[in-house]
Parts: structure tokens; sequence; C-alpha cells
């Protein structure tokens, strides 16, 4: 019988990590750590209350989520994997309720993001942010809150007893969210990976930066994100967060090498396989190899 892992996600039970836990760990037993903050999220892992973390980072709506880019900045985790999730965001509320009768609608501000089109074609409904997609339709039960709906997951309405007012009301069907799974130290699955992410820093020259990219560009490596991230307590500094993808491993550790003369603080965030996007249905994640 395998053994348990226990995760830590930010959000509740029937939320979208919940649900991208679920969909990379398929067929493995799992045991949730539920954390209101992706701070303590990291927290956990680092301090070892959890095996793994399971932590959004980029949704093709909202964009990156630059804090928890920080995060992985400056704390000792390994990106050992990813998953995509395609999310459907729905309108919910207790039974016997329509749009018009909203007053308020809660959810995370990624959510409430993910939707303004609907919300600003419905003006009368004032959108309040909460920490959690399905912990705001949980709130709407246990509190038997009228006139108040949350913005989350089928699986939320369902879990909760909610009715959905209106499904999905995100701006855009190809709504996906990439979830990066976290360990606090190196690993391997006996995976062939094919994808890195690392961060780095270059100088104010002219140039610096082009010269790095062009290394990466020179070892056929194919790079599929760019994000610059604030340094904190550094004015006009930011490190820049790359993830590139191969198809042999050796061009990459040659390029990190080559690269050392244009970047500073190279740190590399993790080497892992990369996730595919489901655009069809029928495309399934690998399952945890463990």
């Amino acid at each position: 019988m395998k053994q348990k892992l226990k995760i830590a996600i930010q959000g509740g039970q029937a939320s979208f990590h919940d649900m991208a836990t679920r969909q990379y760990f398929a067929g493995h037993p799992v045991e949730l750590l539920e954390c209101v903050t992706f701070g303590l999220l990291c927290d956990a892992l680092v301090n070892r209350k959890v095996d793994l973390a399971v932590m959004a980072i980029e949704n093709t709506l909202a964009g990156s989520i630059l804090p928890n880019y920080s995060l992985l900045e400056s704390l000792p985790l390994r990106i050992i994997g990813e998953t995509y999730l395609h999310i459907q965001q729905n309108l919910m509320a207790l039974p016997g309720q329509k749009v018009e009768d909203i007053q308020t609608v809660r959810s995370h501000p990624m959510a409430l993001h993910q939707c303004s089109n609907f919300l600003e074609a419905h003006p009368h409904l004032r959108a309040i942010e909460s920490f959690d997609t399905a912990e705001s339709a949980k709130e709407i039960r246990q509190k038997n809150l009228k006139g108040v709906a949350a913005i989350a997951s089928k699986l939320a309405a369902n879990r909760y007893q909610l009715s959905i007012l209106a499904a999905e009301i995100e701006n855009l069907r190809q709504n996906y969210t990439r979830f990066i799974i976290l360990k606090n130290e190196h690993y391997q699955n006996g995976v062939l990976p094919d994808k890195a992410s690392l961060s780095f820093r270059v100088s104010h020259a002219v140039g610096s930066l082009v010269g790095v990219l062009n290394v990466f560009r020179d070892h056929g490596l194919n790079l599929s994100l760019i994000q610059s991230v604030p340094i904190p307590g550094q004015p006009n500094e930011y490190a820049f967060h790359v993830d590139l993808l191969w198809e042999n491993e050796d061009q990459f550790y040659r390029a990190i090498e080559a690269a050392g003369p244009f970047a500073r603080g190279v740190k590399v965030l993790g080497i892992y396989k990369a996730g595919v996007i489901p655009y069809d249905r029928t495309v399934r994640q690998p399952a945890y190899l463990g």
C-alpha cells in the first residue's frame, strides 16, 4: 500500500489547489494541510510539517503571481513538477435565489479578476476579496448567508450544497492555472526531466540580459517564461525568473556554465518533467511517480 503524502495547499477542500493536487497525485493517497496564505504554505514545507506543497504560480487570464516568485527566490524550496488545471468559475449561492437577489460576491482576488467581465455586466454586485474560493462557498452554507454569492468551482457548489446561478463566468474559456509541486530538498522520481526553472540577476551594463538569453538560444533551449521580480529594499533591482525546455539535458548544464559571465546569483529552482496544458479534455496529466 502506498504511503500517504501530507501536502500543503492554499485554501480548503474543493478549492482549485485541492483539485490540482488530486489531479497531479492521481491514484496516490494524500492528506491535505489547508493554509490561509502562500507564506504559511511555504513555511509548513520549510519546517517539514508536510512532505510536499502545491502552489499556484501563474494563470492565463490573471498572469503571474509575483509574491509567489518572491517566495521561491528567498526560500530553500525545489520545484519537482507542475500541473495545469482548467479553471471554470461559477457564481453560486443558497438555493432559491437568482442573480438579481445577490448583493455581494466573495472570492479569491485572482478569481474575481478572472470574472471581471461578468461582474462589470452586473454592477449591482459588490465584489469582496477573500482568501479562498471554496472557503467562500463554505462560509455561505455554514452561516446561511442570503444575498451573498461566491465564485468557485462546481465541486465547491456540490460539496456545500449551493445552487449555481451562473456557470462558467470566467472571461476566457481557455483559462488555465499552472501549479508547481514543491519539496524542500533535491528529489528524483525516475522521470526524465525536460524543463528547469531558475532565477538570476544581471548587471546594469547594456546588453547584460540579452547576453544571458543569447546563451540559452545558442544552446538550443526554449525559453517558455521570463518574469522580472522586484528585489525588496533594492530600488530598480530585479531578479529574472525563467523557465527553460530542452531535448537533451546536457544542453541545460552547458548553458548554465556558459551564462556565468553574464548572470549573477544563478539559482536553479527545480529540474522536472514539464506538465501538459490539457486543451483537449481527454488529455490526462501524468500520475505521481513515487
